[in-house]
């Protein structure tokens, strides 16, 4: 049986392949959600994907991953340098957590630098496009797989 994963994307990510195709590429939020996806079972994870660009859809559905899921992935987009909600929803979890990002946000304006998800994650992912995703997952699965 695989383990199940939720990968949690913020605001504004459903835009992707529109958006700003300098910073963010090409792909679609359903291409990279598909290319995970896939990922994820050569990985013995199934993954649950969820978007929302509502603050409070993204807090209760960190809130009840602790409840049916190994693990949670998030790239929380511009709530991941504003959301006190978020970051107090993640520390709940006795689940991993793991933060990505498509851009090095250490190489974007210095509002970016700051991170409240980072707080609550067990590491953080970032700059490498979409791959950011697919190396979430393979760290993921060693978290989730060492624990059996």
């Amino acid at each position: 049986m695989p383990h199940p994963i939720l990968l949690v994307n913020g605001p504004n990510l459903n835009t992707l392949g529109t958006r700003e195709p300098e910073i963010y590429g090409h792909e679609t939020l359903a291409d990279i959600e598909a290319k995970c996806a896939a990922h994820a079972k050569t990985l013995g994870l199934a993954l649950d994907c969820f978007q929302s660009n509502h603050e409070g859809e993204l807090v209760t559905k960190i809130q009840q991953a602790g409840k049916s899921h190994k693990g949670l992935i998030i790239n929380a987009g511009a709530y991941t340098h504003t959301s006190i909600a978020i970051m107090d929803a993640l520390l709940t979890l006795s689940i991993p957590v793991i933060e990505v990002h498509m851009s090095n946000i250490f190489r974007r304006e210095a509002f970016r630098h700051d991170s409240y998800v980072s707080k609550a994650a067990k590491g953080v992912i970032c700059g490498f496009g979409s791959n950011s995703y697919l190396l979430g997952l393979q760290a993921m699965a060693q978290l989730v797989l060492s624990t059996e």
